[in-house]
């Protein structure tokens, strides 16, 4: 099924169809576009920074792994040196985040901590758009598909609801590789939330909760999954009165903060499991942060229907084609 090709293919072509749609309401989505189900795919497929910076994450995990099994200072070194060469590379001109440029160039300081560069008070989504290859590495065990997913979160957003839903995220891409059934997956992700809720790894975060104003490393991370939790509850309202005609935005969030990016994303694919093309369609079209949406509703429903999912001419038009494909091979 190749479903590792199925989902950074599906990641940025969401990235790609929802990029014109971002910062846009319904109303001028229905008068420039008409229907959602036929929201028509740029030629050719310009990306944002979320499928950029997935690759960035990408290049150093690749990197990290050819020199051994994934631990923090292996992958620290080479994620530090991917994200800072996005932050000076011309092609970021795709309306990044600002807590990303922002982290970047504190990055960018040799001298300088990782955890003093994490913006510590961010829980934007944009670390979690970016975390899907954790979930695609066979080899890699729970642990460092959990701890590798908070460090790359924590090099930008530090708050603890950007390291818990980037940890969600990257699981729910290895639930679908693994043959998981889209329907289970919200109570698969409720019981992974709860099995963490206190459990803050320091090998692989440091003293990042030193930046914090929480009595506890406990306190700390539980605030992050706690809101992880809430936005599961508001996930499951959606799905026991679902709306496939309806803004996706409207019960679990507009999709800027982490965890509503991946209760809305994972809304759009479960409204359309057997879909792929309308499961994007439908994060594209809406009231939030389309492009995030879409690139994180492409990255569930590749890993669940594999390459094949994708229409063929919508693939070769595509940015980044070559090194996503690339990636897939790898991991596939």
């Amino acid at each position: 099924m190749k479903r590792a090709t199925g989902a950074l293919l599906g990641l940025a072509l969401g990235d790609a169809l929802g990029f014109p749609t971002e910062f846009q309401n319904l109303a001028y989505l229905e008068r420039t576009y008409g229907d959602w189900r036929e929201l028509p795919l740029r030629r050719p497929a310009i990306v944002t920074d979320d499928t950029q910076m997935t690759l960035a994450l990408a290049r150093a995990l690749r990197t990290a792994l050819d020199r051994g099994p994934l631990a923090p200072l292996r992958l620290t070194g080479p994620l530090r040196e991917e994200f800072v060469e996005w932050w000076r590379s011309p092609e970021n001109n795709r309306a990044p985040g600002r807590t990303c440029l922002v982290a970047c160039e504190l990055l960018s300081r040799p001298k300088r901590l990782w955890q003093d560069a994490s913006q510590i008070g961010s829980k934007g989504c944009g670390a979690n758009m970016r975390v899907a290859p954790l979930g695609l590495v066979r080899e890699l065990t729970e642990r460092q598909v959990s701890g590798a997913a908070q460090l790359q979160s924590a090099l930008t957003h530090g708050h603890p609801t950007a390291l818990a839903a980037s940890e969600l995220t990257a699981f729910t891409v290895r639930l679908l590789t693994e043959g998981a059934r889209p329907a289970e997956l919200p109570a698969l992700l409720r019981a992974h939330a709860q099995s963490r809720r206190t459990s803050y790894d320091a090998t692989w975060l440091g003293d990042l909760v030193a930046r914090s104003h929480d009595r506890s490393a406990e306190e700390f991370i539980a605030r992050g999954w706690d809101d992880c939790l809430a936005v599961l509850d508001r996930l499951d309202a959606a799905l026991a009165a679902p709306d496939p005609e309806a803004d996706p935005c409207l019960v679990t969030g507009e999709g800027w903060i982490a965890e509503e990016a991946l209760a809305t994303a994972l809304l759009c694919f479960l409204l359309f499991p057997a879909d792929p093309v309308l499961a994007i369609r439908r994060a594209a079209f809406s009231s939030g942060d389309s492009d995030s949406l879409a690139c994180l509703a492409g990255a569930f429903a590749g890993a669940h229907h594999g390459a094949d999912a994708w229409p063929a001419d919508w693939v070769e038009h595509l940015e980044y084609r070559d090194e996503l494909l690339a990636f897939g091979a790898r991991w596939d």
